[in-house]
């Protein structure tokens, strides 16, 4: 298993990954390319030149995490999300590609644009999978009384794992 990242030269971030490590990354983050695909855009050209989207909330409880209204006001929240979803969604699947593209077997080194790409992905990563196993504080103390042959385990170990990745990125960018 990887030992996480570490600060390498000139502000660029290192880590080793296993091959096994790499085939999950990268099945993860095409999971996420289907799940932030571009958002409606309006029939108007120009509104559709400017990504102009839908107002609508989304019902998926996954993007309602990913994509949160910006207001508590309904009809403010809405104005917001007709005028920033489309390009939240181009952001995060530009993340996810960078992720899918710089994982690799073995030594990787990112540039510091790319490991802010990374770090994006992994908490959006992190968001998903914790929405979808309803993930509470109490995880960590879930787990480790978990057994191993419970089917929720191996989701359960990946989020735990795409938790240490994020961290120790974290801790290397410091």
């Amino acid at each position: 298993m990887t030992s996480g990242f570490s600060r390498g030269k000139d502000g660029a971030v290192v880590t080793v990954f296993e091959p096994a490590e790499v085939s999950l990354l990268r099945s993860l983050v095409s999971m996420m390319l289907g799940i932030v695909s571009p958002g409606q855009t309006s029939e108007d050209p120009l509104e559709r030149a400017l990504g102009i989207g839908d107002s609508a909330a989304p019902s998926d409880p996954v993007l309602a995490r990913l994509f949160p209204s910006a207001y508590q006001d309904e009809k403010e929240a809405a104005e917001f999300r007709r005028y920033t979803e489309a390009t939240l969604r181009d952001g995060k699947r530009a993340d996810a590609r960078t992720v899918h593209e710089t994982a690799r077997a073995g030594r990787a080194e990112l540039t510091p644009e790319e490991a802010q790409a990374w770090l994006r992905a992994l908490n959006d990563l992190r968001l998903t999978l914790g929405t979808k196993l309803d993930v509470t504080e109490e995880v960590h103390d879930e787990v480790a009384v978990m057994s191993e042959d419970d089917p929720r385990y191996p989701a359960y170990v990946t989020y735990d794992w795409l938790t240490y990745l994020q961290d120790s990125l974290v801790r290397a960018l410091w």
